[in-house]
């Protein structure tokens, strides 16, 4: 028990040595670099920092609010285009480029869906001759939106590597091809170029 003191005596006191010429070290006019704020700017900051309400249901409310609003705001953005609050997906001049690219040029793809919806009212008709052309009519249009897609994309993948060379382009041509499908006045972020205004 003495023992254990005794051995324990000497560090202490190596420690307390080493804190006095820390302190003896340490200049006492040296500036810490960075002026002191006035009481008034320190309360503010405390004030400001700490917004949390304590209740519950009233922070609950206060992050739907914030969450409405940043809905809100990006919505905006992709009816007007504000490249700095679109969401990750659309932002960049790549992901722009892409939707240049395909909003300037006329395609198939984008009247599928249309299309489809004439297919089906044609296949209900009770007239077996009809239902075989829209069948037909349904194959044909397929094929020529495939082969558009393929025009499309590989126009698009040589623009992107004539445009941005050795940057990363991946997802942009995906990206580009499933906006084919929606028709323009539907797609977002909205078209911000016309038809044949190349980009």
């Amino acid at each position: 028990m003495f023992r254990r003191r005794s051995d324990d005596a000497p560090s202490s006191a190596t420690a307390l040595a080493e804190q006095d010429d820390a302190t003896q070290a340490r200049d006492p006019q040296a500036k810490k670099g960075r002026p002191t704020p006035k009481r008034i700017d320190a309360q503010a900051n405390r004030r400001t920092r700490v917004t949390v309400p304590k209740d519950r249901k009233a922070a609950a409310k206060q992050s739907r609010e914030r969450m409405r609003a940043e809905r809100e705001k990006q919505r905006q953005a992709l009816l007007n285009g504000d490249e700095r609050a679109l969401p990750g997906r659309d932002r960049g001049p790549v992901r722009r480029f892409a939707r240049d690219y395909v909003d300037s040029r006329w395609s198939l793809a984008e009247f599928f869906l249309p299309f489809a919806v004439l297919v089906l009212v044609l296949s209900l008709a009770q007239v077996q001759s009809l239902q075989v052309l829209s069948t037909l009519l349904f194959l044909l249009f397929f094929v020529l939106v495939v082969l558009d897609f393929l025009r499309l994309g590989l126009g698009l993948r040589k623009a992107l590597a004539n445009r941005f060379p050795g940057q990363n382009t991946r997802g942009a041509v995906g990206y580009a091809l499933m906006r084919l499908l929606q028709m323009r006045r539907l797609r977002l972020p909205k078209p911000q170029v016309k038809r044949g205004e190349h980009p």
